[in-house]
């Protein structure tokens, strides 16, 4: 099935192929990547536009003594399999062998484990200036794409390319006219002029950092990338490469619609369509969507704001352009998505700003400093805020409670239910006193009554009133609460009591004080560390009282690839495990 491929064992075995098998080989990644990515699914449509590039990239450079860099790392599967890990596509048995990003843990050709964007130029810097003092000779390649550009730090990484690196740098960028979705900012439209002149235009956006430059109209044609490579290895100034390919080629349906495969879930080859639907039926993210899309409609003064992640809320192209001005996606920049929020929320206008929780711990500075200090009313909506959603290494979830919940003057909701998620959405927006973040739930959605009013902050709701023991099940953590409550009476023959806390950013002082009269000792569950968690509060407030305390929750580790059942029961977090802690903490 694989003609050149089989005989590819490593990097070296790429440099002994004639052009005719390089082509052929390029054939072999592509049905390699369809026979992972149709089982177990990926990014395919940044990796399907990337192999005649990468095949050239090994033809010609020598790695790893030649260092390449990838930003985000989410093309790099072609990489990955040319470089001996090619079991992890072609052998079902093996997929769990390799991650879905640049793993240093996996092969000596991975130097970063790099899951979030516009990174690779900075680091391509360090590794050059690192070299050169101490005298090494090595080619530093910098791979990044055009989407890739709009974020701060690629700037950040340009600037200092352009002006401070005095030797070897090539950037290669990878030009598809794509983001994550469509590309948003001033920085296309030269790229575009830089295409249709085919890089003559004297208006060039990396000159102007000081940059040498070169284009190439075909990223796709290896024979043409294997020239071009060679032309700048060993180059003596950092210099761009600007090549234009075409995201998701050899697959027709991912060419003609890139947004949605950018990453996909297991799908069927001969249809497109995948086996699993995320979107299907009623989910927190879709009743999200509906707020804010109806949102738009009732109120001129609303506007969404998102750093190129529509697809975190599942919003179609055709969904965003129905509320007109009133949706604003700022390219890859979760800096500017905060802080505009913020300028709009000063003058008046109504800001909610949406994306992962992962991609958000990169504005916290404009969280802090230019919404909490000034106390602007801009709400943050925070997807896939669970240890149960996304599980890379370079994607958790999981540290948004302790790395949000301690700002001042930031409200910090996690609801455990469709009815919370609602009114405290409508609560955020409307109200004008406090900067508001709501982390979603990763969980099935559930129903139940709950207050459309928030204006007491950190007021819990006890929704069933026990004795000896209360159980404070945060956010998507409740419904494991109200189980372990069900088997403490079960077990232990009492009713607990059963909290919902709702804010993750402060305690009810005057609850945890009355829960003292006929309670001995009180259990948190979060979603999230805990170090600087929402139990580690809890059990502060207690700390010179009688009341034994519990904390629940993950501990403060980089987790990658896990089964999130095991992981809770490794961390006694299965109901046998907390009924036996119990059994310790109360009188019986």
């Amino acid at each position: 099935m694989y003609e050149v491929l089989n005989e590819i064992n490593g990097a070296e075995d790429v440099k002994k192929l004639s052009l005719e098998e390089l082509e052929i080989l390029a054939e072999d990644i592509r049905e390699a990547l369809f026979n992972r990515l149709t089982k177990v699914g990926g990014h395919f449509g940044p990796n399907f536009g990337m192999v005649e590039a990468e095949i050239a990239l090994h033809y010609v450079f020598d790695s790893p003594k030649d260092k390449i860099i990838f930003d985000v790392s989410h093309q790099s599967y072609p990489h990955k399999i040319i470089t001996g890990r090619k079991n992890g596509y072609i052998v079902d048995e093996d997929f769990g062998e390799d991650s879905g990003y640049t793993n240093p843990d996996e092969s000596e050709h991975d130097l970063f484990n790099v899951g979030h964007t516009s990174t690779s130029v900075s680091l391509a810097t360090g590794m050059a200036k690192a070299r050169d003092l101490l005298g090494g000779e090595e080619n530093v390649i910098a791979v990044i794409g055009d989407g890739s550009l709009s974020g701060g730090e690629a700037l950040e990484g340009l600037n200092v390319a352009g002006s401070e690196i005095k030797s070897n740098l090539i950037i290669v960028v990878n030009d598809n006219q794509q983001s994550i979705s469509e590309t948003h900012g001033g920085i296309y439209r030269n790229l575009k002029e830089l295409r249709e002149t085919k890089g003559k235009s004297e208006n060039n956006f990396f000159k102007a950092f000081g940059l040498d430059y070169i284009y190439t109209e075909d990223g796709n044609d290896i024979e043409n990338m294997i020239r071009i490579f060679e032309e700048v290895k060993d180059i003596d100034h950092p210099i761009v490469v600007h090549m234009n390919t075409v995201k998701g080629k050899g697959y027709e349906p991912a060419v003609e619609n890139r947004e949605y495969w950018h990453w996909t879930m297991p799908f069927d080859r001969d249809t497109g369509k995948p086996f699993v639907d995320l979107n299907a039926g009623e989910t927190y993210t879709n009743i999200a969507k509906k707020f804010i899309l109806e949102k738009a409609k009732q109120d001129s003064s609303f506007v969404a704001i998102t750093p190129n992640m529509p697809g975190s809320f599942a919003m179609s192209q055709k969904e965003r352009e129905s509320m007109g001005e009133q949706f604003v996606d700022v390219g890859i920049a979760e800096e500017q998505a905060a802080a505009m929020a913020s300028g709009a929320a000063k003058a008046g206008a109504k800001p909610l700003v949406f994306t992962n929780v992962t991609f958000m711990q990169r504005a916290y500075d404009q969280i802090s400093h230019d919404i909490c200090i000034n106390k602007n009313p801009v709400t943050i909506l925070l997807n896939h805020a669970s240890f149960n959603t996304l599980r890379d290494v370079t994607h958790l979830g999981i540290f948004g409670i302790a790395e949000f919940s301690n700002i001042p003057n930031l409200v910090v909701f996690c609801p455990s239910s469709k009815e919370e998620l609602l009114g405290m959405l409508d609560w955020s927006v409307e109200q004008r006193r406090h900067p508001v973040m709501i982390l979603m739930p990763g969980n099935k959605v559930s129903c139940r009554p709950s207050d459309n009013n928030y204006d007491i902050i950190n007021k819990f709701r006890v929704e069933r009133k026990g004795k000896k023991l209360a159980i404070l099940g945060l956010g998507d953590f409740f419904q494991m609460g109200e189980a372990l409550a069900e088997a403490v009476k079960e077990r232990f023959g009492f009713e607990p009591t059963v909290i919902n806390p709702r804010f993750a950013s402060g305690v009810d002082a005057e609850l945890l004080e009355k829960l003292k009269e006929n309670h001995e000792a009180v259990i948190t569950l979060e979603d999230g560390i805990l170090d600087g968690g929402f139990g580690q509060k809890i059990a502060s407030f207690y700390g010179t009282s009688d009341m034994k305390v519990k904390n629940y929750g993950l501990k403060k580790e980089f987790y990658d690839r896990y089964n999130p059942k095991e992981l809770l029961a490794s961390l006694g977090m299965d109901k046998e495990s907390m009924l036996g802690d119990i059994g310790t903490l109360i009188s019986l």
